[in-house]
Parts: C-alpha cells; sequence; structure tokens
C-alpha cells in the first residue's frame, strides 16, 4: 500500500488536486437535498421481497440458493447501496435525519441481518478520512494484503468478502455499540421471527444466502473494487458508467459521489452532465466484471492495492 501523511481536517487528495467542480459549475448545488421518489423505489424494493419470501417457501432448496443468487441477492444488494445512499440524508433531507435512520432499517429489512446503523456510524469516517490508516474499514487490513496475494487466494478472497466487510472494523476501528444499533438488531429480529413463523425456514435462507452471495463473487460486487483500488497509479477513486448503475442507485458515478456526496445517486449522472470536462478524462471502468477478472488475476493488484493514509487526529480539549 501507498502511505500518505496528512494533517486531521484536510480532506484527502483525489484523483487530480486542485479540482473544483462546485465552483465552476454552483448550479450542481441545485442538485443537492432528498430525492422523494427514493422512499417508494425502495419500498417497492421491499415489498417484492416479501413477496418472494411467500413463494420461495414450497421450492426446494435448490431453486431457493439458485433465486437468491440470480434474483434475490440482486435485489438486497441493491438495497445496501439504497442504504448507502440513505445513510447521506437524502430519502427525506438532513432536517429529518431520525426519519432517514429509521428508514433505513426498514430498507434492511430483506438483508436479513441488521446492516444498516452500523453502516452509518463506519460511512462517515470513510467520507471524512479516505483511505485512513485504522479510520477507514473500507481498507483492507495489512494482513488480507499478504495472504491473499494469488489469483486463487483473491478469487476466496472476493467470496468471504461480506464476512471482511463485516468483521474488519471490529479490528481496525472498533466504536462502542450505538442504541441505534441496538434498535436495528432488534427490529431485524422480530421481522425474521415473524417470516419464520409465517413461511417457514426457506425464506429465511433466501433473504440471508442472496445477501451473502451477492456481495461476495457476483458480477454487482465489482463495484467494491472499482471504487477505490488503484488500478492506475496515483488513481485512486474510479467511476464506472455502465448498465449496471440502473439496479445500484448509480453507486458507480463514484467521482461524483465523493465531490458531492449530499448529492443523491438519482441525479449524479446530472452532475457529470453538467461539469463533463472535469469527469470525462478521468480514467474510468466500463465493466465490473472486467473489474473482478483483473483484480484475481493481475498481479499487481490485490487487497493490498489501496492508498493508505496516516492522519495526525488532534485530540479535543
Amino acid at each position: 500500500m501507498v502511505t500518505i501523511i496528512l494533517s486531521a481536517g484536510k480532506f484527502p487528495p483525489d484523483n487530480t488536486e486542485g479540482r473544483k467542480p462546485g465552483a465552476k459549475y454552483p448550479e450542481i448545488k441545485s442538485l443537492m437535498g432528498p430525492d422523494p421518489q427514493l422512499k417508494w423505489v425502495v419500498t417497492g424494493m421491499v415489498l417484492t421481497q416479501l413477496l418472494a419470501c411467500y413463494l420461495v417457501q414450497d421450492v426446494s432448496w435448490k431453486w431457493v440458493v439458485i433465486w437468491a443468487y440470480t434474483f434475490g441477492g440482486c435485489i438486497n444488494h441493491s438495497l445496501t447501496l439504497a442504504i448507502h445512499d440513505i445513510s447521506h440524508n437524502v430519502a427525506f433531507g438532513n432536517k429529518q435525519a431520525r426519519w432517514n435512520r429509521w428508514f433505513a432499517m426498514f430498507a434492511n429489512l430483506p438483508i436479513g441481518l441488521p446492516y444498516s446503523a452500523s453502516f452509518k456510524k463506519y460511512h462517515i469516517d470513510h467520507h471524512r478520512y479516505l483511505g485512513g490508516d485504522g479510520l477507514d474499514v473500507d481498507v483492507p487490513t495489512d494482513l488480507e494484503g499478504w495472504f491473499f496475494c494469488t489469483p486463487f487466494r483473491k478469487l476466496i478472497w472476493l467470496f468471504l468478502q461480506p464476512f471482511f466487510y463485516a468483521l474488519r472494523p471490529l479490528v481496525v476501528n472498533p466504536k462502542p455499540v450505538s442504541s441505534l444499533e441496538v434498535l436495528n438488531a432488534a427490529v431485524q429480529l422480530v421481522a425474521d421471527v415473524c417470516i419464520f413463523y409465517l413461511w417457514g425456514l426457506k425464506p429465511i435462507v433466501y433473504l440471508i444466502s442472496g445477501s451473502i452471495l451477492c456481495m461476495g463473487l457476483h458480477p454487482i460486487s465489482g463495484h467494491f473494487i472499482a471504487e477505490h483500488y488503484m488500478f492506475l497509479k496515483g488513481h485512486e477513486t474510479y467511476s464506472y458508467y455502465g448498465p449496471l448503475n440502473l439496479i445500484t442507485f448509480n453507486v458507480g458515478y463514484h467521482m461524483e459521489h465523493h465531490d458531492f456526496p449530499s448529492i443523491p445517486g438519482s441525479r449524479l449522472p446530472l452532475v457529470k452532465k453538467m461539469a463533463a470536462e472535469y469527469y470525462d478524462s478521468l480514467p474510468q471502468h466500463t465493466s465490473w466484471v472486467r473489474v473482478l477478472w483483473d483484480f484475481v488475476f493481475d498481479d499487481s493488484i490485490g487487497p493490498y492495492a489501496r492508498i493508505k493514509r496516516e492522519y495526525k487526529l488532534v485530540k479535543q480539549e
């Protein structure tokens, strides 16, 4: 990993230092604010998964797993990206922060495991201390980079990616459990118990296995690698403008998102359109499947291919 030392308070430099698309195009700020359609799209996805739970109760176990990987897991992965959007308060706006947190828990229900409250807690650090050693838990540990260094091991790392994302914060940057996390877990447990009571074990396996499989070795999961792994020296954040953005809340517009995290995913294509000269010339990915292929078989890329920063944090008296 490349290590950069920064003082606290300075936002980490990205692909091109000094880029200020918002200064040249102040109209971009008009795109900030809540997305009124987001809550209806998410509600439709949650209801679709509840209907799927009813439908899979009588299918064979083989088809439970197949449908989980090809259908349910795709919806659940998309819901994790909706939760990502909601963590920036774009469902109800900054003045309704609690409504955003509660709605994220609702979006969490089909995922099967409590996720939304913990994600919000750590995602703030990802934006504030991008690549921060011991702060940004999105960065793999040195042990991961050292061990998962061959094509076969990197393939295993991709498959186990959801487990690393869940456990890495407990090792890298453990934080006290918040009341929101307790509420998130309680709400999720009640929902899982109700589904089990109504339709049995198969819907629970359908939901949880889909979440795990589609956050691991799956085409949509290419965005985990595409976003901040240094495929080209000196470039750590990349966008992807392909069709999978249609089912991932435009998470592929990642340079745009880090420039303007308060803009909902649905409006990020407008950011690129308004300030095209700031984004069109930057390195970008054209395929998340190709990203996964290159990650596995290119010896120069692996879990270690990240920029790591050491922040000199100043304690508040």
